[in-house]
């Protein structure tokens, strides 16, 4: 996982304070504190950053509902995790497309 990436992306998004030298694991935990934060008290800022992050909605229905139980929180922080660092993976190998030089391009 590139966390730098990620942790700048989060810390974008979420206007949550992270190191650079954060473990993966507290990086999902202080994402979920903070998104069930946002579940308490300001709900549809939560949807808006859900919007705009591009997390799979008809994916987080089914996991909320199959995982009555679970922390919503850290569910979310899932797929956000998820969609970054596929939206990472995206962006560097697009990167890597535009650094073909002309004659390797058909």
């Amino acid at each position: 996982m590139n966390n730098e990436e990620l942790i700048n992306s989060l810390q974008k998004d979420f206007d949550i304070a992270l190191t650079e030298k954060i473990p993966a694991e507290e990086i999902r935990n202080k994402l979920a504190e903070n998104i069930n934060h946002l579940i308490i008290h300001d709900f549809n800022k939560l949807v808006s950053l859900l919007y705009r992050v591009d997390v799979n909605e008809a994916k987080l229905k089914h996991l909320l509902k199959e995982n009555p139980g679970s922390d919503a929180g850290n569910i979310i922080a899932d797929l956000i995790i998820e969609r970054q660092l596929q939206k990472i993976k995206s962006r560097n190998e697009n990167r890597q497309e535009n650094n073909i030089t002309d004659e390797d391009k058909w």
